[in-house]
């Protein structure tokens, strides 16, 4: 039979087995982790390169039509303000003779009723 010591040594070993056992374990999952995640990096690394030259051309394209917007709101700006100018333009133009005809026009017609004889109103009588 075994003795106290050798039973001792025996389940000792038998435990480092077992705990060997699991951290291989351990270790075998740990490996495949490691495998899938480099598969999913390497898978992820050959999607993004087309994305990101497909970015890359999205992004050039949307500073050329930035420039072209620029260039169109310039244009913009440049014939508000000639309208704006016109519009002074017409404004002097016309609004002053027009105010000195009206001017004229309500002259003559005050002098006009001036000289003419006021007619006497007949009052009503009850």
């Amino acid at each position: 039979m075994l003795t106290a010591g050798e039973l001792a040594g025996l389940i000792a070993a038998t435990g480092w087995i077992v705990l060997v056992c699991v951290l291989a374990m351990v270790l075998v999952k740990l490996a495949k982790l490691l495998t899938e995640t480099t598969k999913a990096v390497s898978d992820l690394n050959n999607r993004l390169t087309p994305l990101l030259d497909d970015l890359s051309v999205t992004v050039n394209e949307t500073n050329r039509q930035l420039i072209a917007v620029e260039a169109i709101a310039k244009d913009v700006k440049q014939v508000s303000g000639h309208a704006a100018k016109l519009s002074a333009v017409t404004q002097t133009v016309f609004t002053g003779p027009l105010i000195k005809v009206s001017s004229l026009s309500y002259g003559v017609r005050r002098a006009i009723e001036a000289r003419r004889p006021r007619r006497a109103v007949p009052r009503r009588t009850r």
